[in-house]
């Protein structure tokens, strides 16, 4: 990632953060909308509690984009839980995509090509960690 799309990630997650709650809703209806089955993943009873867990992993994640250093043990970490959840390789695609959707709907018109563009990278750059240690975990199961 350059240090403008770390800029255009950072500064447009800034707008998203005050209706994180609603972005958060929008961000598992449009998940459970392109994949279905990974709805029996999550507690029915707990999406605004899985909300806000998403925001706040989100906004530590973006923080130190500029800092990759000081985020991937937590980032690795994270991987290697969500594997005992049931993810799968594939599954980090459709989060991208219903990520992407959300912060199209979240923005408007804010959400520029440049926009789009640095948070593919940003995401491409999380998932590429996050795919290699669940990776890890499964070689040494």
């Amino acid at each position: 990632m350059t240090p403008e799309q770390v800029r255009l990630v950072q500064e447009s997650f800034r707008d998203v953060f005050p209706v994180r709650a609603a972005a958060a809703r929008i961000f598992y209806q449009r998940l459970f909308a392109i994949a279905p089955e990974v709805r029996a993943m999550f507690a029915a009873d707990d999406m605004d509690k899985q909300g806000a867990m998403l925001m706040t992993a989100l906004s530590f994640v973006l923080h130190g984009l500029d800092r990759l250093e000081i985020i991937l043990p937590t980032v690795r970490s994270l991987a290697r839980r969500h594997v005992h959840y049931g993810v799968e390789e594939r599954h980090y695609a459709i989060v991208g995509q219903a990520l992407i959707e959300t912060l199209a709907a979240a923005l408007g018109s804010a959400f520029t090509a440049e926009v789009r563009a640095a948070w593919q990278a940003a995401y491409a750059t999380v998932q590429t960690v996050m795919i290699k240690a669940a990776a890890e975990v499964s070689l040494a199961a």
